[in-house]
Formats: C-alpha cells, sequence, structure tokens
C-alpha cells in the first residue's frame, strides 16, 4: 500500500512538472514572430489614425452642410 502512494505522488509530480514546464517551451515566440507581430500591431495603428482622420473630415463636411441648409432654410422662410 505504502508502494502504490510513492508511486501516486511520483505520477503526480511527473504530470505538474510537465504541466508546469511543457507550455513555457510551447510559448516561445521567434524573432520572426515578434516581428511580424509588431507589423501587424503597426499597421493596425495607421490604419486606426488614417479612419480617425476620415471621420475628422466627414464631421467637418457635415458641419458645412448642415450649416448650409440653415442658411437656405433662412432664405427660404423670408421668401414666403
Amino acid at each position: 500500500m505504502r508502494t502504490l502512494k510513492i508511486m501516486a505522488l511520483c505520477g503526480l509530480l511527473a504530470a505538474a512538472a510537465s504541466s508546469i514546464f511543457g507550455p513555457a517551451q510551447a510559448q516561445t515566440a521567434s524573432v520572426a514572430d515578434i516581428k511580424a507581430t509588431a507589423d501587424a500591431i503597426q499597421a493596425l495603428q495607421d490604419q486606426q489614425k488614417t479612419i480617425t482622420d476620415n471621420q475628422t473630415k466627414i464631421d467637418a463636411k457635415l458641419a458645412s452642410i448642415a450649416e448650409n441648409v440653415r442658411v437656405a432654410r433662412l432664405y427660404a422662410s423670408r421668401a414666403r
């Protein structure tokens, strides 16, 4: 019975050690992977900046159109 407990304890320790040390080797990224990730992040940041700039331009044009509509309504109301 005692040997069974010792073997079970050794098995548990081996399983714990493999679960702790195994993934660390599997998660190691190469330099190329890190560079590709950095390039992808930079591309996303550039796209986000472009989207923000475009949204600012759209907002400015909408404000201009809204002002033109407001002025047109003023002139239309005075013409009646």
